[in-house]
């Protein structure tokens, strides 16, 4: 069985439907760890009452690597096979993602390559697009720009605000996240340039 590490800074929804995922059978993994960087870290507080392992390891006044390198070795300790961001708040270094290469995966609240970084659910009001949605995607050493694994779509309703929005796609997120992670840790799949394909079992 795959065994995940989650990187989270906040409240940690993502994290508690991969969780969810794994001890309903849905997604046949199990979490081995989780690190925050933020010490008060809901999704933090969960997992320690779900009774994971959960690390804190503060970023402030270290170098990018540093804090990545402290990272590293914990999710080593517990024999991650992937890491999942839900909510990390960080660009990882170059150096952490080359040594992950295509063992690190993320959950973005817009329809990739559309609206990366922060506020994306803003970014698609203020554009006026119709529709928007959810990616899951492998990371590299970009700002949301490694091959995609799974999207889905969420129509922009008329009178949406953001909050209304990022609500709707939240709920998208906690479906997709584990039928993609479940995809990734159970079938065969290559990298072909900027596309990532699942292999014919």
């Amino acid at each position: 069985m795959k065994r995940l590490g989650v990187l989270l800074s906040g409240r940690g929804s993502n994290f508690r439907a991969l969780l969810a995922a794994t001890r309903e059978g849905r997604l046949a993994a199990e979490i081995a760890v989780v690190v925050s960087n933020v010490s008060d870290a809901p999704g933090l507080a969960h997992a320690r009452a779900a009774g994971l392992p959960a690390f804190f390891f503060d970023h402030r006044g270290r170098t990018r690597d540093e804090h990545d390198a402290e990272v590293g070795r914990v999710l080593a300790a517990h024999a991650a096979d992937l890491v999942c961001l839900a909510g990390y708040m960080r660009l990882l270094g170059r150096a952490f993602v080359e040594a992950h290469a295509h063992r690190v995966v993320n959950i973005h609240p817009s329809l990739l390559p559309a609206f990366p970084g922060r506020a994306a659910q803003r970014q698609a009001l203020d554009y006026g697009v119709r529709v928007t949605g959810a990616t899951v995607h492998l990371v590299d050493a970009g700002l949301d720009t490694g091959p995609i694994v799974a999207q889905r779509t969420v129509p922009v309703e008329a009178g949406d605000t953001e909050e209304s929005l990022s609500e709707r796609i939240l709920a998208l997120e906690h479906q997709l996240y584990p039928e993609a992670v479940e995809r990734l840790t159970s079938e065969t799949w290559r990298i072909e340039g900027r596309r990532l394909i699942f292999l014919a079992r």
